[in-house]
């Protein structure tokens, strides 16, 4: 009978299972090497373009906030401006008031009352004046009333002055003046 050495075939087997093994084992470990480099790369270039885009947005937000002060700024600019039109608007509407004004003092001092002040602090008159009775006064008052541009007429104080023959009676009077004669009507 032949002798058939089976063991160094065996071991052969073993050493190109083993090679094999390493091979793959290898391939392996430099598969694995190129898939996480690859990951790596790909995770790096996300974060590169996610950089870029909040750097982007930090620019355009900058960018608003820039338009938002003007458009502020402007915003009190033109509340300025409303309130400058305003003021000029009342101007030009209370131009006239001061011309009715002392046409209707002249049309409701009666004869023998004589203004010496008047002063005006918003819509209240006081006038002080001279008169010569104070049927005179009441006169005034009555005049007052019945006006379209004045109203309600209040007697501050009366003095009687007598100088020589003649008594005269100093008087101060408060009086409102009416913006519109049509509010005086309602």
């Amino acid at each position: 009978m032949a002798r058939i050495n089976l063991l160094p075939w065996r071991e052969e087997l073993r050493k190109e299972q083993q090679r094999q093994f390493l091979t793959i084992m290898g391939l392996s470990a430099i598969l694995m090497v190129l898939i996480i480099i690859a990951v790596h790369i790909q995770i790096a270039g996300m974060i590169s373009y996610q950089n870029s885009r909040n750097d982007f947005l930090n620019k355009e937000i900058a960018k608003v906030e820039k338009q938002i002060k003007e458009i502020d700024n402007l915003a009190k600019q033109r509340k300025r401006l409303l309130a400058r039109m305003e003021v000029i608007e009342t101007l030009q509407r209370n131009r006239p008031e001061v011309v009715h004004l002392f046409d209707e003092l002249v049309k409701v001092m009666p004869d023998g009352v004589y203004l010496e002040s008047l002063t005006q602090k918003g819509k209240t008159l006081v006038m002080e004046g001279v008169a010569q009775s104070n049927a005179r006064v009441s006169a005034l008052m009555r005049n007052i009333d019945a006006s379209p541009w004045l109203t309600n007429p209040s007697l501050q104080v009366i003095k009687i002055e007598k100088k020589s023959s003649d008594s005269q009676r100093r008087f101060v009077l408060k009086a409102n003046q009416v913006s519109n004669v049509n509010e005086k009507k309602k």
